[in-house]
């Protein structure tokens, strides 16, 4: 019986989800892509139950790709799958805390991984403070929770600085000032984790004066030999933050590389585009293996072999 995964993902349609759809079924394994916020969850005295229009569903394995407008819906369906015995590739604790800028922040600061000088504002009066423990102006002003480069400014003055916090906070966001590291202005590294291992990396390049280098937001992408102390940083990363699959931003600083972001839901379309390498093949090769040592034998339990059967004097079946 070929195992069974499902998908997450609110876009069947999505670039990345069709890729890990295709090399999951090449490689043998009955694929099912359910969007998480139709799926019920029912908690009872034999458990947790996910079910889809009213039928179960039963998997083996699970890949989550929550986007960031649905943690808070999503998060809760990842965690209902963890509860029910099967194989996750990204937790819902690592979702909850890579997707949080501060908290993930906090967490790798507490692992000795480098990141740019931040500050978390809960008054517009404090920006000025803010700013001073940054380093100055040009500042980075950001929201706790947000992707593809949205919620992220460069303000050049303090006045800017103050007049973006104030705008966050009237909205009940949360800002961030973050140090502005001048020598990567418009490019960063985007190192792509599987299960431990950078798998292949890219230098993206903003276009224009734009100093967000995302690639939905246009940039150039190239392909990258990341240095072996880059792909440390960003494998130390991703295990802290507890993720098997993870795409680590990097910014090339006068100190070393520093981690900027890690996103729990990378996209597959630029880095397999700039690297040549089949991102998807080796997220199911990582499945595989998980999957291969779930199922082995455990020694401890192994039905007994015909001649310690008749050594013991039984012939007892099971």
């Amino acid at each position: 019986m070929e195992p069974r995964l499902v998908i997450l993902s609110r876009g069947p349609e999505l670039y990345s989800t069709k890729r890990m759809f295709e090399e999951a079924e090449a490689a043998g394994w009955s694929v099912q892509i359910l969007d998480p916020l139709k799926l019920t969850t029912v908690v009872d005295n034999n458990g947790v139950k996910v079910f889809n229009k009213g039928w179960p569903v039963d998997c083996d394995a699970v890949i989550p790709r929550i986007g960031n407008s649905i943690t808070g819906r999503g998060v809760p369906i990842v965690k209902a799958f963890e509860r029910m015995g099967v194989i996750v590739l990204n937790e819902g604790d690592g979702i909850s805390s890579s997707r949080d800028k501060l908290m993930a922040c906090q967490m790798m600061n507490e692992r000795g991984i480098p990141v740019p000088i931040t500050a978390n504002v809960g008054t517009w009066q404090d920006t000025r403070r803010a700013i001073s423990r940054v380093g100055g102006t040009p500042c980075v002003v950001k929201v706790t929770e947000g992707t593809h480069g949205s919620g992220v400014f460069l303000a050049h003055t303090e006045q800017q600085a103050r007049q973006l916090v104030y705008q966050m906070l009237e909205r009940n966001m949360r800002p961030l000032v973050q140090e502005y590291i001048e020598e990567s202005h418009g490019q960063d590294v985007r190192a792509f984790v599987v299960g431990g291992k950078v798998v292949a990396a890219m230098r993206r390049k903003a276009r224009g004066g734009e100093f967000r280098s995302n690639f939905h937001l246009g940039a150039k992408v190239e392909k990258l030999e990341i240095p072996d102390k880059h792909s440390e940083i960003a494998c130390k990363a991703a295990e802290t933050m507890g993720l098997d699959i993870a795409g680590v931003d990097l910014l090339e600083s006068s100190r070393g590389a520093l981690v900027l972001e890690v996103n729990s839901s990378p996209g597959l379309e630029g880095i397999e585009a700039a690297s040549g390498v089949n991102v998807a093949s080796k997220i199911i090769q990582h499945l595989n293996r998980i999957w291969e040592q779930k199922m082995a034998p455990d020694n401890s339990s192994e039905v007994p072999t015909e001649q310690e059967v008749n050594d013991e004097g039984t012939s007892e079946a099971y």
